[in-house]
């Protein structure tokens, strides 16, 4: 539906009223939240978590955020097949210049199924010191629920875009916690 037809009603109003608070510093702040789904950065970040993962003794879940990745060659076959224009200067205000086609995000699907698989490891992972689980599940649902806002906000997106983003994100995360957990329960 949003390869076939022009940016709708919805979009603009939810661009518009986003972008009607502007300003230098909030500029900053939203390139700062995106910052981390700008490649090379998700690539890093996921290598780098994997890794100490690894490191404590925790395999099974560096091989399972190393899965996470995915989401980039999800969002590079979508966007190609969709074939979106990104938002155009004479619709919104444009911050950041993206690349790629619009739909999906591919932030958004990053960041839900990264900081989504996160959240699902700090839940789970009691030897982890509770402090600590609890500022990364905190940083995680904080980096999920402003992204969105960051995207449109930076004239990246329209609100489908984000839409169509977390809904796969949720898809391929439900699937991958499902895969997770279910090795992780004991059994009946």
């Amino acid at each position: 539906m949003v390869a076939l037809f022009p940016p709708s009603m919805l979009d603009l109003k939810i661009s518009a009223a986003i972008q009607s608070v502007q300003g230098p510093e909030l500029d900053q702040v939203m390139k700062f939240i995106s910052w981390f789904g700008a490649f090379p950065v998700p690539l890093f970040m996921c290598l780098l978590v994997s890794l100490l993962f690894y490191l404590f003794r925790l395999r099974r879940e560096a091989g399972f955020l190393l899965l996470t990745l995915i989401s980039g060659l999800i969002s590079t076959v979508i966007k190609m097949l969709v074939n979106r224009p990104r938002p155009t200067a004479n619709l919104v205000r444009i911050v950041e210049v993206a690349k790629q086609q619009s739909f999906p995000s591919g932030h958004m699907l990053f960041y839900t199924i990264f900081f989504g698989f996160l959240l699902i490891l700090m839940w789970n992972l009691k030897q982890i010191n509770t402090g600590l689980r609890v500022i990364i599940a905190m940083i995680s649902v904080l980096l999920i629920l402003l992204i969105p806002v960051s995207r449109i906000y930076l004239g990246a997106h329209w609100f489908t875009d984000v839409l169509g983003g977390f809904t796969l994100g949720i898809i391929y995360l439900y699937g991958l916690g499902f895969l997770y957990l279910k090795d992780s329960r004991p059994p009946l």
